[in-house]
């Protein structure tokens, strides 16, 4: 014996092998299949967020820049995988981690997507997805339902038919939006006598044509940046994004919005798109979208809802109420891997009018011919994989009862969250719910006193100091990787709309809990007493004292 570790060779015969099914249930890969289902199932059990170990750490596991020259065994790489990716990876399906838009999954999503991922169709074309492409158009046929409700008749007509198109499924929201704003584009400057559209043309010779100084996309100051892009990659310049006021609970002031358009078309500038947001991203507000889309029609716009987080609430008779006027929308994005619990990597926009996608189709001759059924004839994307299918397992097991079930649980647990705040007399209720996502801060009571009665100076003297404890304790408590919530910047009307950092939750786990939640806010103030916050501290307590104290009756002021 001489102990020389057995090395994986590169031949034909190995390269056979690894592309070749194992067919008995004791082979290696089939065991390696089991350890590496165990260890995860023991990972996703874990209530731990992460591991406390430095990212620069984490960088020297992944510091070889060479590619091998030789091969090694697949047992070698798993366990590599296991002890230096997962163990260090985050666990979003903690029912502590509660700082972004990302949760559990269905646990029957693991073992249904290895359906997907064996059978590697491609979505661009029939050819590469068969049955595959019928299952996304229905996907994209449901959730247009669950958006617009038509008739049944509606669907037979226009879900399978392979000249129209109910939608378009992405890899996610940006793309979605992406998608949403080149249909609006391509349809505001259209084929019209000697031009033979922008899509033809471009975008210099549009504006010229049609005698405008410029295009723009108008939003509330609550978008989401993948709005920004959009107007980038669209040629319209970030610029012609235009952010338009909110009011005090972060929803759009559409007398705001109808005065800019006017100003817009004052400018000789295409109103291209309006876009309504269901569920902003730092606050989970929903936008006036009824109102929204009479303005839109006013200056005839297309109106697109950016409902990536928000649009699930339709499952919910309870609260659908709050995305009151998504119907009237011409598109409307939707995120699968947010609150319709599928893998990340899955989100699609459905429009009102199938007809709408025609204003990009696009065709090749050796792949996506005209008057095929190929989905890639109105996608930007070209290779897909079929997320559909894993959005089709979670409307049927889950089903409407199961969606309105965990959307109406993540409000109540939003709205209790926010209950418990207010009773805690060391912190401050930012922005309070509409549907599962709220800030507040650490804020002791005799500084929320102070804040209440304080000048702007003063305010603003107190809120730098706050922000430096909000950003420690949020920073602190997830290097310890018990719990976790994420932080944004918010400017408040009540405190003159100075920046003030705040932490923001997002309750969409089912498996969190009141006492889960009562622990994270207990961690939060015993950080408050870390030695390393306690200067700060000091600085707070002096500066509220100064100001209570000037504002008592009988103080002589300077």
């Amino acid at each position: 014996m001489t102990g020389k570790k057995k090395s994986a060779q590169a031949s034909v015969e190995a390269m056979y092998r690894v592309f070749t099914v194992p067919e008995a249930p004791e082979s290696t890969l089939s065991r390696i299949d089991q350890n590496i289902s165990r260890n995860l199932a023991g990972f996703l059990q874990e209530h731990i967020v992460a591991v406390e170990r430095d990212l620069s750490e984490v960088e020297k596991d992944f510091s070889d820049y060479a590619i091998p020259e030789k091969p090694i065994f697949v047992s070698e790489q798993a366990q590599f995988l296991l002890d230096k990716l997962v163990a260090n990876s985050v666990h979003t399906a903690s029912p502590s981690f509660i700082g972004h838009m990302t949760s559990a999954l269905p646990y029957f999503m693991l073992p249904l997507s290895k359906i997907m991922i064996a059978l590697n169709q491609n979505l661009v074309k029939t050819e590469t997805s068969k049955a595959f492409t019928p299952m996304e158009r229905q996907v994209l046929g449901m959730i247009h339902r669950l958006v617009y409700e038509q008739d049944g008749a509606f669907y037979r007509k226009w879900m399978h038919d392979p000249r129209y198109a109910l939608g378009a499924m992405c890899s996610g929201g940006t793309v979605a939006n992406l998608t949403a704003l080149w249909v609006a584009r391509n349809n505001a400057f259209p084929a019209e006598g000697s031009f033979r559209g922008i899509h033809q043309e471009g975008l210099f010779r549009a504006l010229r044509y049609y005698g405008c100084e410029g295009a723009a996309i108008l939003v509330s100051r609550r978008g989401h940046y993948s709005l920004r892009k959009a107007a980038d990659v669209l040629g319209l310049g970030r610029d012609f994004l235009v952010p338009v006021d909110t009011d005090d609970d972060n929803r759009i002031n559409t007398d705001a919005l109808r005065e800019k358009c006017l100003e817009l078309h004052r400018q000789k500038i295409r109103v291209m798109a309006i876009c309504g947001i269901a569920g902003t991203t730092e606050t989970g507000n929903v936008d006036p979208l009824d109102a929204m889309a009479d303005i839109a029609r006013e200056f005839n716009a297309h109106f697109h809802v950016d409902a990536a987080w928000g649009g699930p609430t339709l499952f919910s008779r309870t609260h659908r109420h709050l995305l009151r006027g998504i119907e009237k929308a011409d598109s409307v994005t939707f995120d699968a891997h947010k609150q319709l619990y599928v893998p990340m990597g899955a989100g699609l926009v459905v429009f009102r009018d199938p007809g709408l996608a025609s204003a990009v189709e696009h065709h090749a001759q050796y792949i996506i011919r005209k008057g095929s059924r190929d989905l890639g004839s109105t996608t930007l994307e070209g290779s897909r994989p079929g997320m559909s299918m894993l959005i089709q397992s979670g409307l049927r097991i889950l089903a409407r009862e199961g969606y309105e079930i965990l959307i109406d649980q993540g409000i109540d647990k939003a709205q209790t969250f926010a209950e418990m705040i207010n009773a805690e007399t060391d912190f401050e209720l930012i922005t309070k719910p509409e549907l599962n996502i709220l800030t507040y801060r650490y804020c002791p009571e005799k500084v929320q006193q102070a804040l209440a009665i304080a000048d702007s100076l003063q305010a603003e003297r107190l809120n730098t100091c706050l922000n430096r404890i909000t950003k420690f304790i949020q920073k602190t408590q997830r290097e310890r990787g018990k719990a976790f919530v994420s932080r944004t910047r918010l400017e408040p009307s009540r405190y003159y709309h100075f920046p003030c950092i705040v932490f923001r939750v997002v309750l969409a786990n089912p498996l969190t809990t009141k006492e889960i939640l009562a622990d994270i806010l207990k961690e939060q103030r015993d950080l408050s007493s870390d030695e390393g916050i306690q200067d700060e501290i000091t600085i707070l307590d002096q500066m509220a004292d100064a100001v209570l104290k000037q504002h008592q009756p009988g103080v002589r002021q300077a």
